[in-house]
């Protein structure tokens, strides 16, 4: 690839990286087609949107989702300086059922029956499926003694943000704000050190102390994304940064965390806040329903069709195709999903070349914020999507990138509000 990869011929390649969608008016059954979606977050609201746009009333559309609202995870940490609420990142379901006639069930799913192709809810409610599109998001891995209620992940937006939200307001000059940073695959690479840089941004320059210290324990071998960009920033806030920090137990009364480095002996830190970002897997109806690999759902990326179960398909965090796990990528995958599921509803083979995008925008301080996009390609050799190969590397992913600016902080709010008209609207 040419050596002068700008940010407008990104942008062409991320035009590129979209779905020619097979426009339905009928399909070829002898009843209409029932497609029901679990979860409703970047991805599941996404691919539910796409299927009635593109389908109309040629298939049927439910959507399983618990909540009634779904708060952005996508800039929740300016909620802890006090940028954001969590009530502006919060949208309804609304639309789905007025503007698209989809079938919106606020339960959870607690069976699949893939021979019967049903499913079961909480509530006692058995639904039949034709095809099912699995998004349910994170789960976590269970860390000895990490109460939540008391040490938040906050990974999870919602009561979480605003509970790591009082703890930091609680701060007094000379406190210590501590956090962890799971080991990768995790919901949203860059996050973790977005959120140091945020914290002790807000720590220092909004409530003016001084004295007060942000540690970071990073389970990975070193910053895995945008490296340089958030070590530059570390070093100008002084926070600790520590890598190969492998939490192994949590005193949350007394907001103490346990942990190794490399192996080592096991060591104790104390602080004034303590937030724990756990380990990561799919979502919990992937295990129970024995489509996952490890932590992950393998699925084939042509359609996202679960590689464990016909007529299953699984997108967003808990898929298992090596792309990051994040808002942006997914609401491309589900593009890419509902395109193939349409198709095959009519005898038709999926796009045999597919493209996503993986992009953010990371607030490092009240107004700066870096970005970072990556252009996905499927590779018929290898039967994976690859990165497209650019120049300008940085951190543990080939991908294009610009450092922290005023300009990308003004971007960050149009990106993000593109997003969420694009899902959620």
């Amino acid at each position: 690839m040419n050596a002068k990869f700008t940010r407008r011929s990104l942008l062409k390649a991320i035009v590129a990286a979209t779905v020619s969608p097979v426009l339905i008016s009928s399909v070829n059954a002898a009843t209409i087609p029932h497609i029901v979606v679990v979860g409703a977050g970047f991805s599941g609201a996404t691919v539910a949107k796409y299927l009635k746009l593109w389908a109309g009333s040629s298939v049927q559309v439910t959507i399983i989702e618990p909540n009634s609202t779904y708060v952005s995870p996508i800039l929740s940490n300016l909620v802890l300086n006090h940028q954001k609420t969590t009530t502006d990142l919060s949208f309804s379901y609304v639309n789905y059922s007025q503007k698209y006639s989809i079938n919106m069930v606020h339960d959870k799913v607690s069976h699949i029956d893939k021979t019967a192709k049903t499913i079961s809810l909480e509530n006692g409610q058995s639904i039949p499926y034709d095809k099912l599109i699995l998004a349910p998001g994170i789960e976590f891995e269970a860390v000895s003694g990490h109460d939540f209620t008391k040490v938040p992940h906050a990974w999870q937006a919602g009561e979480q943000t605003n509970l790591l939200k009082s703890q930091i307001d609680a701060m007094s000059d000379g406190d210590s704000f501590v956090m962890s940073i799971p080991a990768s695959p995790y919901r949203c690479p860059p996050g973790p050190y977005e959120r140091a840089c945020v914290v002790a941004d807000y720590l220092k320059n909004s409530k003016g102390f001084n004295n007060c210290t942000v540690t970071v324990l990073d389970e990975n071998a070193g910053i895995i994304v945008e490296a340089d960009t958030f070590g530059a920033a570390f070093n100008e806030y002084g926070i600790n940064y520590i890598p190969d920090a492998v939490v192994s137990s949590v005193d949350s009364d007394n907001k103490v965390v346990n942990f190794s480095i490399d192996g080592g002996a096991i060591q104790s830190l104390a602080a004034t806040t303590l937030n724990i970002i756990p380990n990561q897997k799919a979502g919990n109806i992937v295990f129970s329903a024995g489509l996952n690999s490890g932590n992950w759902a393998p699925v084939n990326p042509l359609n996202y069709e679960s590689t464990m179960a016909a007529d299953i398909h699984i997108i967003g965090d808990s898929q298992g195709t090596g792309m990051p796990k994040a808002g942006h990528i997914g609401n491309s995958e589900a593009k890419i999903c509902a395109d193939a599921v349409l198709r095959s509803l009519n005898g038709l083979q999926p796009d045999p070349a597919p493209k996503t995008n993986s992009a953010c925008y990371s607030p490092v301080s009240s107004s700066t914020a870096t970005w970072l996009t990556i252009v996905y390609e499927y590779n018929s050799s290898t039967q994976s999507m690859q990165p497209v190969s650019v120049p300008n590397l940085s951190g543990g992913y080939p991908a294009a990138s610009s450092g922290a600016s005023t300009r990308n902080y003004n971007n960050m709010f149009n990106w993000a509000g593109n997003l969420f008209s694009d899902t959620f609207s």
